[in-house]
């Protein structure tokens, strides 16, 4: 990772009008094999939600639990969420990352969020071939724990299934494993291709803003969570960023917890010690809805965004931007776009010009790889969480030093 940011700036600022570098190498190499990488991964994400989500399900015969299990990990999500985005605009507040800024905002035309009413009705597949080969991953989700919750009541059927299934879990985590054996080279490429376009100069007009969302992300990441984590588990926060580096790196090298689904699955079994009964439960749920670094980045840029245009909000706007936000992270999941998607919903709630969302594109990219990390720090940590209270966690898996 580090190797191929060099590489970038290097390329960018030393050989900056090269047209051989930017037709072979930039434009060629790092972008054919960043692409490919980034594609052998989303290519896995839909086989190993489905596969993983009904092998869990199938062992959850208890309906009690199933429900306990859904109601316990939901809840958690909102609330980590809610207190994100609050963190967020009360350190805007106090801070003032827009004010005295006037910058000339650049039409921005965001994409229609879905209605309340069309969000819990597309929850359920027409067609659960069409939901995987499209990648709605809530249609998915809710089919795959329909399918195993079935499979587990069919009898001896059921249990021939469910032995094809495991069986199955396991080819589709020795391709994860093939992946990892190549995922330096794709790392290396896709950050030297981001750098070779995006330098530090373009920074300086929204350095508050930036920095500012960064330094919430790091509160919530190295404050908020490891403290829930000890309080609820009793467990070692410093063994937890120890054991979950991996998935929290390719969050960042891949900016998309749906991508690095794999990984962190993987990651949340073998090395955090959660059962893969709560774990394919969890995981794949929190990629989808539980966006703490998205919530983060809202509150920052609707403070940014409304002092940048002289707007004064209001406790009750302000109380509107939390509810919004946290309601969106389930709402537009499945919406390609999602981080700037959300924030129009929650500038539209409050007044607010969307047209501002143009100001913070320019340093959305690194802002983005970050609150990805971030994201699958919290959906890790629920995952802990839920785990230990269902009794369904390996504690020596957990103590165990992680060297990969």
């Amino acid at each position: 990772m580090i190797l191929g940011l060099a590489t970038g700036l290097i390329i960018k600022y030393l050989f900056p009008s090269s047209q051989v570098l930017q037709v072979y190498l930039i434009d060629g190499l790092f972008h054919i094999i960043g692409a490919i990488f980034i594609a052998s991964l989303k290519m896995l994400v839909v086989p190993i939600v489905f596969v993983s989500l009904v092998c869990g399900t199938c062992s959850l015969k208890d309906t009690a639990k199933l429900g306990r299990l859904g109601v316990k990990t939901l809840l958690l999500y909102l609330i980590t969420t809610a207190f994100a985005v609050t963190v967020a605009l009360l350190l805007s507040v106090l801070i003032g990352p827009g004010e005295g800024g006037n910058l000339d905002p650049v039409t921005f035309i965001p994409k229609d969020t879905p209605a309340l009413k069309d969000v819990l009705i597309n929850l359920f597949p027409s067609n659960p071939i069409r939901a995987m080969a499209e990648g709605n991953m809530l249609q998915i989700i809710v089919f795959s724990i329909l399918f195993g919750f079935a499979i587990s009541l069919t009898g001896k059927q059921g249990e021939r299934i469910i032995t094809f299934f495991n069986d199955l879990n396991e080819v589709i985590m020795n391709l994860v494993l093939i992946l990892m054996n190549l995922a330096p080279y794709g790392v290396y490429c896709l950050m030297a291709n981001l750098f070779t376009t995006f330098g530090f100069d373009t920074l300086d007009n929204l350095l508050t803003y930036f920095l500012l969302v960064l330094f919430v992300l790091m509160i919530h990441s190295c404050l908020t969570l490891p403290l829930m984590l000890k309080t609820l588990t009793g467990l070692s926060p410093l063994n937890f960023y120890r054991n979950v580096r991996p998935a929290l790196l390719f969050g960042f090298s891949t900016a998309s917890s749906n991508a690095s689904l794999p990984v962190t699955l993987e990651t949340a079994v073998k090395h955090l010690g959660i059962r893969n009964t709560i774990a394919s439960f969890t995981i794949p749920l929190g990629a989808t809805i539980n966006m703490d670094g998205t919530a983060i980045m809202q509150g920052v840029a609707t403070v940014f965004i409304a002092q940048v245009y002289n707007i004064d909000l209001s406790i009750t706007q302000y109380l509107m931007v939390i509810i919004t936000a946290t309601l969106a992270s389930i709402g537009t999941a499945g919406v390609p776009g999602v981080g700037l998607i959300m924030l129009a919903m929650v500038l539209r709630q409050v007044g607010l010009p969307v047209e501002g969302i143009a100001l913070i594109i320019g340093v959305d990219r690194l802002l983005d790889m970050t609150r990805t990390a971030v994201n699958i720090s919290s959906d890790c940590t629920v995952s802990c969480i839920v785990a230990k209270s269902e009794g369904e966690f390996d504690k020596e898996v957990f103590d165990q030093p992680n060297d990969t």
